[in-house]
């Protein structure tokens, strides 16, 4: 196929989106699902969020970290999330275009000022703490494609550093990934396509672990969340007036 300016557009997204996730740890779903859902739709847009967050949690874990997963603990949270799932994508597919984008915005929006925040909510803590998440992030990823923060409030409120987290993150990542794309099934784009989103995972996992010697963590995920924050807000800005 002839390639144009929206499918480099795309392969910029996702390259950027796969940079911020080897630089920190997350941010794939936060900073690349608003501009997926905006150059695709909401639908496909969420599938390809879900296929390239899935194999970036993948490759991620591959290299060792799989080691220093807590299934105690990710048990709760995956089972949860298997039970949501299917209404995140009955929801997803029964809202119009326009409200779906709202929705989208919105969550966002609201998951990323609560991870800024460092809101600690009691209601998150211990196993019923990581029910209330992984509920949350099952529905949040089959319908929006964003599951990570329920599971970053759950972590920042059981008190897990930076280096137990990750990991763990990528798990839950690998394992509610795969129950979205079985829910919402893989995206149907042409070839060319397909072969930019994955150059653009290949070539963030480059940039991204390049940068992660260079840049301070702190001020990393701070940027993560400043650019997720103007997606979220620039989808529900869309939807609203679409309305």
């Amino acid at each position: 196929m002839n390639v144009g300016a929206a499918e480099l557009l795309l392969g910029g997204v996702v390259l950027v989106g796969a940079s911020v996730q080897w630089l920190t740890g997350m941010g794939f779903a936060l900073v690349a699902v608003p501009a997926l859902v905006l150059l695709l739709g909401p639908a496909s847009g969420v599938a390809l969020a879900n296929c390239a967050a899935g194999a970036i949690c993948a490759v991620g874990l591959a290299g060792g970290g799989w080691r220093q997963v807590r299934l105690n603990a990710m048990v709760p949270l995956v089972a949860a999330s298997a039970c949501t799932v299917p209404a995140g994508t009955w929801v997803a597919a029964h809202l119009p275009e326009p409200v779906l984008l709202a929705v989208m915005g919105g969550l966002v929006t609201v998951a990323v000022l609560l991870v800024m925040g460092g809101t600690r909510v009691p209601a998150l803590s211990g196993v019923k703490g990581a029910l209330t998440a992984g509920a949350a992030g099952g529905f949040m990823n089959s319908s929006a494609g964003v599951g990570g923060p329920p599971v970053s409030l759950y972590a920042l409120n059981a008190g897990w550093a930076v280096r137990e987290f990750v990991p763990n993150a990528q798990f839950y990542g690998i394992v509610v990934n795969a129950f979205s794309i079985a829910a919402n099934g893989v995206p149907r784009l042409e070839s060319g396509v397909w072969a930019l989103a994955m150059a653009g995972m290949a070539a963030g996992a480059v940039i991204g672990r390049a940068l992660a010697e260079r840049v301070p963590e702190r001020g990393a995920r701070l940027l993560v969340l400043l650019i997720a924050l103007g997606g979220g807000l620039s989808t529900l800005v869309k939807g609203v007036w679409e309305l």
